[in-house]
């Protein structure tokens, strides 16, 4: 039996799989509030107890974790707390116990996901022998790479979500004005996520919202939304549309600098929610727009994940990968 985990600095998602070639079997999922709880062991003890599940039987264990992993130690990003693989395996008495980048995990389970959990924004052409990347924009943005090496495709992690923001338009021009005054530096997170939509939000709206959205309230980001795709607020949509053209710039970005001819993938719990948003066109459009490539651009495929739990199961297809 596999442990799998996805740590997010929202939600953490914990699950026991059996083994299955090539996509291991989810026998019991459950969903934390990552802050609820001190640190993973204390969560892990809690999900096996209520799953009724010998330690014993867990013949390896993989967490992604939303921060950069060191060794086999990570400090996550946007919760304060951090994980140790070898402190946990020897205080459950688990192993081995392996730690990746959250986005990574989910790079793993790109190769076996089904069509129909995949929605396709652009066919393309791939080739068989092609990189893939990922870009996933929730409570934070993150980034992964698939490198096509010796006839197979090995996820590697990335910290692109930090790096600098680039401007495009002299719409862009003042949401980094505003991001520059707020934070001092502007990172593509601070735009492609669900805080990075609020901060879009303030940057763009000139006065009161007629829709009435406080960008101080819990739900602010998923509120924006809903005005948008509404069209209650003219302001509102414009800062959707701002968002979904960042996310298809900094996609295309991420595609060009990977050389990702074999697809594009979007995660993260965002673009699920407001498919209608991406599949208008303007994500796209900006996407494809990086003259002189525009024709490379245009034969790279482009898929939004739709599986509920996508880092997850790709921690157990690592998981199971390691014995």
């Amino acid at each position: 039996m596999l442990l799998a985990g996805d740590i997010g600095g929202t939600k953490t998602l914990l699950g026991l799989f059996d083994r299955a070639v090539p996509r291991p079997h989810p026998i019991a999922i459950r969903a934390f509030s990552t802050r609820d709880y001190s640190d993973l062991a204390t969560m892990i003890s809690v999900f096996a107890g209520e799953a009724a599940v010998p330690r014993s039987n867990i013949e390896a264990a993989a967490f992604g974790v939303a921060g950069p992993v060191l060794g086999k130690a990570a400090q996550l990003t946007n919760v304060p707390w951090g994980v140790d693989a070898q402190r946990l395996a020897e205080t459950l008495d688990i192993g081995p116990v392996n730690l990746l980048n959250d986005l990574q995990a989910m790079a793993y389970a790109v190769p076996v996901l089904h069509s129909a959990e995949l929605h396709v924004l652009q066919e393309g052409v791939p080739p068989a022998d092609g990189n893939m990347a990922l870009i996933a924009a929730g409570t934070g943005l993150g980034e992964a790479f698939l490198h096509f090496v010796d006839g197979r495709l090995i996820p590697s992690p990335c910290e692109g979500g930090h790096a600098d923001f680039a401007a495009r338009t002299e719409r862009d021009i003042s949401v980094l004005r505003s991001l520059v005054q707020r934070y001092k530096r502007a990172s593509v997170e601070h735009v492609l996520s669900g805080p990075g939509l609020v901060n879009l939000f303030r940057a763009i709206h000139a006065g009161p919202c007629r829709a009435g959205i406080d960008e101080e309230s819990r739900g602010a980001s998923a509120a924006i939304t809903s005005a948008a795709l509404e069209g209650r607020c003219p302001s509102c949509v414009d800062t959707l549309a701002t968002f979904i053209e960042a996310y298809g710039a900094e996609a295309g970005n991420l595609a060009l600098r990977t050389v990702a001819t074999a697809g594009l993938f979007v995660g993260g719990g965002i673009a699920p929610q407001i498919l209608p948003a991406f599949a208008d066109g303007t994500f796209m459009r900006a996407f494809r727009d990086k003259a002189p490539l525009d024709d490379l651009m245009a034969r790279i495929p482009v898929k939004v994940i739709l599986h509920a739990e996508p880092g997850l199961l790709g921690a157990a297809v690592y998981a199971q990968g390691e014995t």
